[in-house]
């Protein structure tokens, strides 16, 4: 749903955007989050048909995937989640001609400097709570429903209140609860600790479970399912060190609830340009085209966000344009000091169709780029680079490497040739590495524009929409072993992760995991699909109320994680810039500071609540440990009533 980042930021100011006044339907403009009189609307006669409510569970199930497709165009700042990708220990801000770059994350992020999409996950985090609360607070005035829809509908809203109120605990820690649509306008919300909040929506998601039905008993893909219940729950459980009911969670999502990890082959083999980069099917590849993600043979997706290309309601993700290198620019040049890699047209004379890279990998800008872990760090196991992961294989066509491109311009005496990074007179040939020099993952980047590649003239191909996993089986896998890790089940945990690896046909296994090992499988496993840093923050949370010491020996404390975190200490060891304090770019240097593992509240709605005082996080202008909170989430609800 496109929203403007100016509304957002005022969806605490408002009130009305958290009371849920307003209501949405697909195709609305932007401006349809300014505020209006209470008197404009009549929700009551909206929301108490069937149809109102189904349209506004709609917008819940379609914002889930609003995190990775949204896009401003006239800011282009990239999409959402490129800026979560930021924090982590696998990717940097890449765009180098871009004075704002968000390298200098630990002095430039304050709570009135909020770069790139940082307030997305606040505003966007709260409208879906509304959204939520919407569907909780109608759904039994609907005529004609009975009483196992409604509980659908509610299961299905808890399930979306208790997604959006997790992300804010592990990005933003201590947030407003809100729980309910107001009659009239709050600006006294006060914050609720989040170990109260956590407990909230765990018991929302044991609900939600109950109510909910499972894939097999629906008729529709991409609506929220008990799967997606259950998987959520058990991050939930984590969260709250409820190990064996997070494994329990865990063994019947894998045993007992039809789903299983895809092994072979399935599908439509979809390999486009195979003459320009070939191949060679496999399954990785196939469980990740987007034509294979919903379909009754995939047995491993969970949650899919439906997301077609070339109908109404599809939104253009641009994931190659985002997280590929750029190819095409006088930065990497040939021996013979031409261009490396032109994007032509195929009207262009020097067109010629087995060099076509614009079509068969995506025309990228890098608007991040993975650091050297994630590329080549995170691959070596008991010290070998795996040659047979799927995942990491350029022989089977899933990953990308620069030098197994070619020159393309016909004029070069190097046509043809693999490119190289230094010349065999030791000339450096890439004056911009950061954003025009790296690997990445074909299988998972690659969505085909169908308008694009009809184009004729078209040398842009920035890649089209795409079904996109929000939960599959292969992370169940790898809680369940998180889970286990911290038991003490050390044997069960290194299974778990193992047979994750070898799905992906690695050579090499695990003797033994930390939580370390367990979190670079996750890396491996879900690139762009899990939220990397709120997960980072989640672990850092786990890690440390389970006592267990991380894979340098730290043990944490819960209640100083401000200042010291798994998180930090991965990014410490893990990324090539925020731990060397020399690479600069723009005049900024790459830094990230401990306090960063939480995002400050923004300082807009700490403003507008002028009735009371909002806490801000550790490290942030205008944090006081003395500010009142909420200890239990009774009591914000209680707060709520008095309105």
């Amino acid at each position: 749903m496109n929203t403007s980042i100016k509304n957002i930021k005022n969806s605490m100011a408002v009130a009305l955007l958290l009371a849920g006044a307003v209501t949405t339907f697909p195709g609305c403009k932007e401006d349809f989050l300014q505020p209006e009189p209470l008197s404009f609307f009549e929700p009551d006669a909206t929301f108490t048909t069937q149809g109102g409510l189904d349209a506004q569970m709609a917008i819940s199930d379609r914002q889930l995937r609003s995190f990775w497709t949204f896009n401003n165009t006239t800011t282009d700042l990239g999409r959402p989640m490129s800026t979560e990708y930021m924090f982590t220990d696998v990717a940097v801000a890449a765009k180098t001609d871009d004075g704002n770059i968000l390298a200098d994350i630990a002095t430039r992020v304050t709570p009135a400097v909020m770069p790139e999409r940082m307030p997305f996950f606040w505003g966007e985090s709260y409208n879906g709570i509304k959204y939520a609360n919407t569907v909780l607070t109608y759904a039994d005035r609907v005529k004609g429903l009975t009483e196992t829809d409604i509980k659908v509908c509610k299961g299905r809203a808890l399930f979306h209140r208790a997604f959006h109120y997790f992300s804010l605990c592990f990005h933003f820690k201590d947030v407003p609860l809100v729980t309910k649509l107001l009659k009239n306008p709050k600006t006294n919300y006060q914050s609720t600790k989040r170990e109260a909040i956590l407990q909230m929506i765990t018991s929302d998601l044991e609900t939600a479970v109950q109510w909910v039905p499972n894939q097999s008993q629906m008729s529709l893909t991409g609506l929220v399912n008990k799967g997606a219940c259950r998987q959520l729950l058990m991050k939930c459980y984590l969260a709250t060190g409820q190990w064996d009911k997070a494994i329990a969670q865990a063994d019947t999502l894998i045993n007992l609830s039809g789903y299983s990890l895809m092994t072979e082959n399935f599908g439509n083999f979809i390999s486009p340009y195979s003459e320009v980069w070939p191949v060679t099917r496999n399954v990785i590849w196939d469980l990740h085209r987007p034509e294979n993600k919903a379909i009754g043979a995939n047995r491993e997706g969970i949650l899919v966000m439906i997301n077609r290309n070339e109908t109404d309601m599809a939104i253009k993700m641009e994931a190659i344009r985002n997280w590929g290198p750029m190819l095409d620019n006088v930065a990497t040049q040939t021996p013979d000091g031409k261009q490396a890699v032109r994007f032509y047209a195929r009207s262009n004379t020097n067109y010629r169709a087995p060099y076509d890279y614009n079509r068969a990998l995506g025309r990228g800008i890098g608007v991040i780029r993975p650091t050297y872990y994630a590329q080549k760090g995170v691959w070596y196991l008991n010290g070998v680079n795996d040659q047979g992961d799927l995942r990491h294989s350029t022989a089977v066509g899933n990953w990308v490497t620069m030098e197994s491109l070619k020159y393309n311009d016909p004029s070069s005496k190097n046509f043809g040739e693999n490119l190289r990074l230094v010349s065999s007179t030791g000339k450096v040939l890439c004056t911009d590495t950061i954003r025009n020099w790296f690997g990445y993952p074909h299988y998972k980047y690659y969505i085909e524009d169908p308008v694009a590649t009809r184009n004729v003239n078209n040398a842009d191909h920035r890649g089209g929409a795409g079904d996109w996993y929000l939960y599959r089986l292969a992370e169940t896998y790898l809680l369940r072993a998180e889970a286990k890790f911290y038991k003490g089940d050390i044997a069960g945990a290194t299974e778990d992760v193992n047979t994750i690896r070898r799905r992906a046909k690695c050579t090499q296994l695990y003797s033994s995991v930390n939580i370390g090992d367990i979190m670079s499988e996750r890396a491996r496993e879900l690139h762009m699909e899990e939220w990397r840093f709120m997960e980072l923050s989640r672990v850092s949370y786990c890690l440390a109320l389970s006592g267990k010491p991380d894979e340098w020996g730290n043990v944490y404390n819960v209640n100083s994680l401000e200042q010291n975190s798994y998180w930090y200490q991965r990014l410490q060891h893990y990324s090539d810039f925020y731990n060397k304090g020399k690479v600069t770019v723009k005049g900024r240097q790459y830094t990230i500071a401990p306090n960063n593992l939480y995002w400050p509240i923004p300082q807009d709605d700490i403003d507008a609540n002028g009735g009371a005082r909002l806490r801000q996080n550790f490290g942030y202008s205008g944090y006081d440990a003395g500010t009142p909170m909420w200890q239990t989430w009774q009591e914000a609800v209680a707060d709520e009533d008095k309105n």
